[in-house]
Parts: structure tokens; sequence; C-alpha cells
């Protein structure tokens, strides 16, 4: 049994996007509705936020420790941590567009990769996009049909490529280049017809095993390289949301979750719902890339 514990009693709207990062020691993670970032310094148990003029879906750290690239609504904007200074990027999708951006990781060649979902989520439209941005802030727009994009992530050496449409209920892998950003030979990797909940976002351990949040499901999933599900955590939570592997020396797994936030209401008798959450699962991550914009 793995022990569950509760860092942050803060009951975010719709937490996501866990992200550690090893220079400052620190946890960001995102309260997609509340419009909220934050940081969290475990060796302090200090939390603090900054405020963002729109819904941020994920972000990245960048090669300037005070700055982070971070998908708002349907534009990318640099946000200057130590003053919260907002700028202007780009924009990915039109502001009449009936979708938002949401999940996103930097590749191990500093691209950022994202994609948008369908607002409100499940309406059977895939409007979304998924997206590969480059260095110099060219984008493409690589796969259209897209219900809501989530599930990035990429193994140890960076050959292979995790990505999910919740509302299809599937992960699939990808061959990956790193040096082209060009993914190839799609096939499912996991189907969750038979598994607890959604697919939501996801990472991968030092193992190459993935881990991904079973929103709606009450869990958190492992599966090896090969596709067999070899753990299924049972949560206090309904919705988690993303797990992210953090500490000195990544093997702490935090997990953010949902509360009232999203297009499903939340089942009754869930004081954690919202939460930041941790457990130590018995083997280390992988750093996270910096976009190298």
């Amino acid at each position: 049994m793995t022990d569950i514990d509760c860092v942050l009693d803060i009951r975010a709207q719709l937490g996501e996007c866990p992200v550690w990062s090893g220079r400052d020691q620190c946890l960001y993670w995102i309260d997609v509705d509340s419009q909220l970032l934050y940081r969290y310094d475990p060796d302090h148990d200090r939390s603090e936020s900054r405020h963002l003029p729109g819904r941020p879906g994920s972000f990245a750290l960048t090669h300037d420790a005070d700055r982070l690239l971070i998908a708002i609504e349907h534009q990318l904007v640099d946000l200057v941590w130590s003053t919260g200074e907002v700028t202007k990027r780009g924009e990915l999708e039109a502001d009449d567009a009936p979708t938002r951006l949401n999940d996103g990781r930097a590749d191990p060649a500093g691209r950022f990769w994202v994609g948008s979902m369908d607002i409100p989520a499940y309406n059977g439209q895939k409007a979304g996009t998924l997206y590969r941005v480059e260095a110099n802030g060219g984008s493409e727009a690589i796969q259209a049909g897209v219900g809501v994009s989530n599930g990035l992530a990429f193994s140890p050496d960076g050959s292979v490529m995790y990505w999910a449409d919740t509302t299809r209920d599937l992960v699939w892998t990808y061959d990956y280049d790193v040096a082209s950003g060009t993914r190839r030979n799609e096939r499912v990797f996991l189907d969750f017809s038979t598994l607890p909940g959604r697919p939501d976002g996801a990472c991968v351990d030092e193992t190459g095993c993935y881990w991904v949040a079973c929103v709606y499901g009450w869990s958190l999933l492992r599966a090896t390289p090969d596709g067999d599900v070899d753990r299924i955590i049972e949560l206090p939570v309904e919705k988690p949301s993303m797990p992210a592997f953090g500490g000195a020396d990544l093997d702490v797994l935090y997990l953010t979750s949902i509360s009232t936030g999203g297009s499903v209401p939340l089942a009754p008798g869930q004081p954690w719902a919202g939460a930041l959450l941790t457990m130590v699962p018995g083997v280390k991550g992988l750093p996270e890339s910096l976009f190298a914009g």
C-alpha cells in the first residue's frame, strides 16, 4: 500500500501541470480555472502564486530561471516570476476558437509541445489541435480533430513520445526523432476501456515506465514501456489530474487534483479534492526538459 499525504490543502478548482525545478528545488503547478500559477518550496513549506491574464493550460521552465513559458487560452506568453510581468509571445489559435490550450511539455531538444481542448470538454466537437513550437517561436499544427489533448511525455532517451486524447480514452505512443522533432509509427499504448477513469496528465520515471492520472477514476496507474499496467494506486480524490517527480533526488511523486473546476460535477465527501498530494513510489523520475526559446 502506498501512503498518500496532503502537502498543500489548497482547494484548487482545477489543479494541473506540476513541474519540478531542480534549480530552485521548487514545484510549480497551476489552477486553471482560478488563473493562478503556484510555486511550492517544500524545504520551507512555503507556497506563493502569480495571477495570470487567462486560464493557463500548461507551461515550461526555460534557461532563464526567472522566466516561464505559459500556454494561456489561445496564446503563448512569457512570465517573469519575480515581477509577475507577462509578455505575449504569439498566438496558436484564434481568440474566438471554441477551444483553449491544455497539456504541454518541452521535449529533450527544447521544443514545446502543447495541445488544445474543446470548451466545454466532452462536447463531441473535437476542435482541438496538437502543436509543436520551435525555439525560434515558429509553430506547426501536427494533429487536428482533438477532443482533450493530454498525457504528453517522453522516454528517458527521448526516442518515444506519449500522447493521449482524454475523450477517446486512449494513450498512443510514437517513435520520436529528437533531432527533427518528428513522430511516426503511431500505436495504441493504453486503452482505458478496461481501466479506471480516463487518461489525463502523465510523466515518465527513470526506468521508462509511464505514470498517468486516471481522472474520474480515483486512481493513478503505471505502465511499463511494453504497455503492461503493473501498478494501480487508489487515491482519496476522484479527479487526479497529473503526476510529476520532484524532490532533491526526484524520488517524491507530486499529484495535482481537481475540485469544482472542469465540466464534471464533484462527488461529495472529498476533503482533499483540489489539494496537492505526494507519495514516495520507490522509483525516481527524470529532470524536466527546458524550453530552448
